[in-house]
């Protein structure tokens, strides 16, 4: 396993973006303006993760029933397969483990519902030795008061609570690398 950075600051050499369950039927009992946020932030950070060399893994809880990513998502994740998934953990699905980029011990955590699927796979991946840096402008749940309780049990937990542009500032470094006004871009 990587070693994993006692600062806290996310590097792109040891990182790998997750998006949980960002599912079209799902969507729909979201607030309308906080998942629009939430997309575009997704959005910023898997155009980023191209940039960056970042490996991607996406999940889909019940797609027989919730239905597949969402649309505004996939055109940015061409070359990524959606991991099925009936376990609210995604570390519960083998496939998934597999697919786990063991070099690369920090997790940047994204999708919906924050309570639930994203806080049991946070766990999970704590208790496996990953440093899990929670994207709170990149995660959701049907009411503000389960994501508020959501992210205070995450942080008690050891997961690090950050944000979309902390994150893609941490992963470049400097003004000086070569991806920094393709991803300046984007946060415009």
């Amino acid at each position: 396993m990587a070693k994993t950075s006692a600062s806290g600051i996310v590097q792109a050499s040891t990182s790998q973006l997750v998006i949980i369950d960002m599912q079209a039927k799902l969507s729909l009992a979201m607030p309308p303006l906080a998942l629009q946020s939430v997309v575009k932030n997704i959005q910023i950070l898997l155009q980023s993760a191209s940039h960056l060399a970042l490996p991607v893994l996406l999940t889909e809880q019940y797609p027989k029933g919730l239905g597949a990513t969402l649309a505004a998502l996939t055109s940015d994740l061409s070359d990524v397969h959606a991991i099925p998934k009936m376990a609210f953990s995604a570390c519960k699905e083998p496939k998934f483990g597999q697919k786990l980029n063991r070099d690369r011990s920090q997790i940047i955590l994204t999708g919906m519902e924050a309570h639930i699927c994203i806080l049991q796979t946070a766990l999970d991946l704590l208790s496996m030795g990953k440093q899990v840096f929670v994207v709170e402008d990149a995660i959701i749940s049907r009411s503000a008061d389960h994501h508020a309780n959501a992210v205070a049990r995450l942080r008690d937990s050891g997961c690090i609570i950050t944000n979309t542009e902390s994150v893609l500032f941490e992963c470049l470094g400097s003004a000086s690398h070569e991806a920094f006004k393709a991803i300046a871009t984007l946060i415009k």
